[in-house]
């Protein structure tokens, strides 16, 4: 599927492919820039390919949605950006805005076309303008083999969901143009999803069902908040504080992925803060349940890293302006606060997620499940709208924490933990969750 015809890999993703009717921009014989040869090229490409130009754009059902197709063809030229490139592209993007349509790029391109001059790098405007401007429709895009230049750098790296190919080559930097002693694993889609750049690589296969998915979770808006999961196991209200420290802490109490699993029917995982970071311990991504999509932003247990604060900013951020309702789950000990973490930005993130959750359009609904450890946790807690089990505390900071900061030995911790009305009915109590939940209902 990486190097076939635009059109085959169409037709092993959807139905009923139909072109959009572009008009043809004006170019002269030998392109913009009147570059020798380039017309007998362009006509030698278009024999090989079968088509008029690098890419493809229009409507086709992927399952039963509708969606807008944007599908390069890397037998025409490369699949190398021009004038009429950015032409088809833009159009697309209007369709899909005026008709309220996803978007979906199927990429396979070496960048601009050398035979444009500039005219060809300035398409990349023109295709970030209209991606830009069509944000209200979600946008996919999956990396074939090559997704390198600025086929990369637009409609690759700028969509709310990307997908890749195995072994696909994804980078900046083309394979002729990086630096002769750079290692070519850095420059794969494997790459991308391990240093937080792509969400999921998907075997060809499995390719038509993992898009239908995504569509149908990112194209249910809905406006009515999620309820917040039932309590799994079966713990009761601790006595005191430390008991309820004790219990957030057991090895053997439920976790996020459990409570996920529960919740929804099924779901789909973003991965990555888009810049180099994965965070394992936080869990992001869409979800479906009783017929609609839920986003979700669940911590698992671990202090989070500045990568989880800006993945889940991310998701925020998407579910709030393709009008999604967010669940979040709050469990962890505190924010990652090694030399690394603050090498990596750690207040600027948890900043970045507390600002998402703050301004989101949508409702957000929290249920503390585990360790509400201060701030690295209340940035996933939404304010009025949270709810904790019988297993969990939330806490300024944690009793141990809290004696260092007061100079208090070691066994006055557990009495702390009591004065620190950590406990889930202090917290209703003080009016930071609104309830204690009941057992779960398996969906």
């Amino acid at each position: 599927m990486s190097r076939a015809s635009a059109r085959s890999v169409i037709k092993e993703i959807a139905t009923g492919f139909e072109d959009l009717d572009v008009p043809r921009s004006g170019e002269p014989e030998d392109g913009p820039i009147g570059w020798p040869g380039y017309h007998a090229a362009r006509e030698a490409a278009a024999e090989r390919s079968g088509e008029d130009e690098s890419v493809l754009c229009g409507t086709a059902k992927i399952g039963e949605v509708e969606a807008v197709v944007i599908a390069f063809e890397f037998g025409f030229l490369g699949g190398s950006i021009g004038q009429r490139t950015g032409d088809r592209v833009e159009a697309a993007f209007a369709r899909a805005t005026s008709a309220g349509l996803p978007v979906v790029s199927l990429i396979a391109t070496g960048g601009s076309r050398m035979q444009h001059g500039m005219r060809a790098l300035s398409q990349l405007q023109r295709i970030a303008r209209a991606a830009a401007g069509a944000r209200s429709v979600p946008q996919i895009s999956v990396l074939r083999d090559p997704t390198t230049g600025g086929g990369w750098a637009t409609l690759g790296a700028s969509a709310d969901v990307i997908l890749a190919l195995p072994g696909a080559q994804v980078g900046f930097a083309g394979s002729r143009v990086r630096p002769s002693d750079a290692p070519a694993e850095a420059y794969t889609a494997e790459a991308k999803l391990a240093w937080g750049q792509v969400d999921r690589i998907v075997q060809p296969a499995d390719l038509p069902t993992v898009l239908e998915r995504w569509l149908r979770l990112l194209a249910s808006p809905t406006t009515e908040a999620a309820e917040p999961p039932g309590a799994l196991g079966s713990a009761g209200l601790p006595d005191n504080g430390w008991a309820a420290v004790q219990a957030a802490r057991s090895a053997d109490r439920p976790r996020a992925a459990e409570y996920l699993e529960t919740y929804f029917d099924w779901r789909e995982d973003v991965s990555g803060d888009r810049c180099g970071g994965v965070d394992s311990g936080v869990l992001c991504g869409f979800g479906w349940r009783d017929g609609r999509t839920i986003a979700y932003a669940a911590q698992c247990g671990t202090p989070t890293s500045p990568a989880g604060f800006r993945t889940a900013a991310r998701l925020v951020r998407l579910a709030s302006r393709l009008g999604i309702p967010v669940l979040t789950l709050v469990d962890t000990p505190g924010a990652a606060n090694d030399a690394a973490a603050e090498r990596a930005g750690a207040g600027a993130a948890i900043a970045e997620l507390f600002e998402a959750v703050a301004s989101a359009a949508v409702p957000i609904t929290t249920l503390v499940i585990g360790e509400g450890g201060s701030g690295g946790a209340l940035a996933f807690a939404a304010p009025g709208s949270t709810w904790v089990t019988p297993g969990a505390y939330f806490s300024v900071t944690s009793p141990e924490a809290a004696a260092a900061i007061l100079k208090l030995p070691a066994d006055e911790v557990p009495a702390l933990a009591d004065r620190l009305r950590l406990r889930p009915q202090d917290l209703v109590d003080l009016g930071i969750a609104r309830s204690v939940v009941g057992p779960a209902r398996r969906v």
